[in-house]
């Protein structure tokens, strides 16, 4: 097989323009950036996040509730209503049966108007008598194959069908009170307290490591073992003795936090600046006479950002878990306060009969530390200079 020999053409290029080059330009931040949103999963966290916030700051101005409004009438309603359409009476209708054998009319949207009143309960029949607009309808608990029925005077059942909740979107507690305001509300716990404890445990760990990792030595060695000492106690432990000298409260629990989970902080950030301290910037800082504070300040925690920041961000979701289960275990926010903790300790009263109490809280607090791990992972790849190109 014979190969030709195939001419080059040279390329007609001016002198000025031989040595631009010729890949986009982009910056530390806009890098950052571009490498972040390449990450799905980073991005799709970090819309939930900003969600989150929107539902946590504006959905209570927006909802017609409070966190705290108590309605016995309409106790553990579900999401979701099976109602009877009421047929034959005066102004057709619908009604549902509450847990505790009540009946409430709904309106056609789906809206919890009013209690219909009790006449009274036929226990020979099991049957409870209610009047619908002059019409007696009755709750038939005499066959437990089918469960509860809405039957008319002559026994017949009326028909069901299947709607939403237009009052109480995600239903109520076992107090009346609205789900979805508490969730909001203890959005807003949950929030405040991981990202006011990340901030300062972020102050107090840069500091502590900083200095440690720059003077090394016995100042060094001294410092660790503080650290170490925290450490080996169990950091929920030590959170919940915090706590019990406190007492439990929003403001218990942040001090709680932020004594303790600086400690990562600290050893990521000591571990950089030990990593960079040798370098020939820090050299070149030292000998025009940059102090101490200055270079650790101005060089080497500057240059420690991509770790700080990833840790930081981890360190949010662990926050969100923790205030969850000190709430969870009755050391959290007092009553009639929402959190997601104390949302998932009301629920388990009534698990079985309402899991949507349960659900709620407990995917919130899920999908919250997926989204801040996400983030984490994300902005860890992202920071990353080996990764740049």
């Amino acid at each position: 097989m014979e190969i030709t020999a195939v001419p080059w053409d040279k390329i007609d290029i001016e002198k000025e323009t031989m040595e631009t080059i010729a890949g986009e330009q982009r910056s530390f931040a806009q890098d950052v950036w571009y490498r972040f949103k390449k990450r799905p999963s980073a991005v799709a966290g970090f819309c939930v996040v900003i969600l989150l916030v929107l539902f946590a700051v504006f959905g209570p101005l927006l909802s017609r509730h409070t966190y705290f409004e108590q309605n016995l009438a309409f106790v553990n309603i579900p999401p979701f209503l099976k109602v009877w359409k009421i047929e034959g009476a005066g102004t057709p209708g619908s009604a549902y049966i509450t847990q505790n054998l009540k009946l409430v009319e709904v309106s056609k949207d789906g809206r919890l108007v009013a209690p219909i009143p009790f006449v009274r309960e036929d226990i020979s029949k099991k049957r409870i008598l209610f009047d619908y607009s002059g019409t007696v309808v009755a709750i038939d608990y005499s066959d437990r194959a089918q469960g509860l029925r809405l039957v008319g005077t002559d026994g017949s059942a009326f028909l069901t069908k299947k709607v939403w909740n237009g009052t109480y979107l995600l239903g109520t507690d076992s107090l009346g009170r609205d789900m979805l305001t508490r969730l909001m509300f203890g959005a807003r716990i949950s929030l405040t307290v991981a990202f006011i404890a990340a901030f300062i445990n972020l102050i107090i760990g840069i500091l502590y490591g900083g200095i440690s990792g720059y003077l090394g030595g016995n100042v060094d060695n001294a410092m660790m073992r503080v650290v170490d000492v925290i450490s080996t106690i169990p950091l929920t432990l030590y959170v919940i003795l915090i706590m019990v000298i406190l007492d439990s409260g929003f403001l218990s629990i942040i001090v709680a936090l932020s004594s303790v989970y600086w400690v990562s902080m600290a050893r990521v950030v000591r571990g950089q600046i030990m990593a960079l301290k040798e370098q020939e910037f820090v050299l070149a800082a030292r000998t025009i006479g940059t102090s101490p504070m200055g270079i650790v300040m101005r060089h080497l925690i500057p240059n420690s950002l991509g770790p700080i920041i990833v840790t930081a961000t981890m360190l949010i979701p662990t926050a969100i878990f923790v205030e969850s289960f000190m709430s969870f275990i009755g050391l959290g926010v007092s009553a009639p306060m929402a959190s997601w903790g104390t949302m998932c300790n009301d629920a388990l009263e009534t698990m079985k009969s309402t899991p949507h109490q349960l659900f709620a809280p407990a995917f919130a607090i899920c999908l919250t530390m997926f989204s801040f791990n996400f983030i984490g992972d994300g902005l860890r790849d992202a920071l990353d200079p080996k990764l740049r190109k």
